[in-house]
């Protein structure tokens, strides 16, 4: 039985976009933020971030959000949410 080809989830040329931005940290000239105002990147991840952020601006196929960063905004969702029902729930019980 044959298998099925997986799908390319970034486009090749999207990894040359963050490739130059890894050379660039590791030169020591990379910077964040809006012209550069953010100041030195410090982390490999930022780099990464920062290349992939170049690509999609270029137009190139680079999937908005991983399904992992989406379940940890889904779980920081949920317990903001439980936490104000605790503090409501104090305020109603010290008003009596």
């Amino acid at each position: 039985m044959a298998r099925k080809a997986k799908k390319r989830r970034y486009s090749r040329s999207s990894g040359s976009d963050v490739e130059s931005e890894m050379r660039r940290y590791k030169k020591g000239t990379a910077k964040s933020g809006r012209k550069g105002r953010g100041g030195r990147v410090k982390s490999r991840k930022q780099a990464i971030a920062i290349g992939l952020s170049k690509a999609r601006k270029k137009g190139k196929k680079v999937p908005k959000k991983t399904a992992k960063k989406a379940a940890k905004k889904k779980a920081a969702k949920k317990r903001t949410a439980r936490k104000t029902a605790r503090k409501s729930s104090k305020r109603k019980s010290s008003k009596r």
